[in-house]
């Protein structure tokens, strides 16, 4: 059986932290899919489409991953593409708490499907969409919060 897991996210923007994350699980899975749904509780930076095709941009050459939009219950996304992993990174002490309890509602829905949880790199820890969004929206360069190849002007 193939091993194919969601990222799900805003990935707004995509920052050096998601980047690791999914470089990181290359080994894991057989397919990474990054999902990139609408958040009803933020202000999007970005458009869907452009978050879309910045995370393309960044694994162009990488054949396992690609991202995708989608809209509702990531639990209802992993069905429609066959997912048998969701991929989560963790920060904090207070990521974890969060993402276990999605977790767990998750488990319960789609019993199949298995989360992981992989620690964010010390380096990347104070890396936060939030705090980089800010950045960008106040003129300041995130450049070194974001991946190489991702040139965060041509999508604003």
């Amino acid at each position: 059986m193939r091993k194919i897991a969601v990222f799900p996210g805003s990935f707004d923007p995509f920052t050096l932290g998601h980047e690791s994350i999914v470089l990181r699980s290359l080994d894991l899975f057989d397919q990474i899919i990054v999902a990139i749904g609408v958040h009803s509780g933020k202000k999007p930076l970005l458009k869907i489409a452009s978050r879309v095709q910045m995370v393309n941009e960044v694994f162009s050459s990488v054949d396992k991953v690609t991202a995708e939009s989608f809209e509702g219950l990531t639990v209802d996304f992993c069905i429609k593409v066959h997912a048998t992993h969701m991929l989560r990174g963790i920060r904090t002490a207070a990521d974890f708490e969060y993402e276990r309890a999605i977790a767990q509602i998750n488990k319960r829905m789609l019993p199949g499907v298995e989360s992981i949880f992989l620690l964010t790199s010390p380096e990347h820890t104070p890396i936060n969409s939030t705090i980089i969004r800010d950045i960008i929206r106040n003129g300041g360069d995130a450049s070194q919060f974001l991946p190489e190849k991702i040139d965060i002007k041509k999508y604003l």
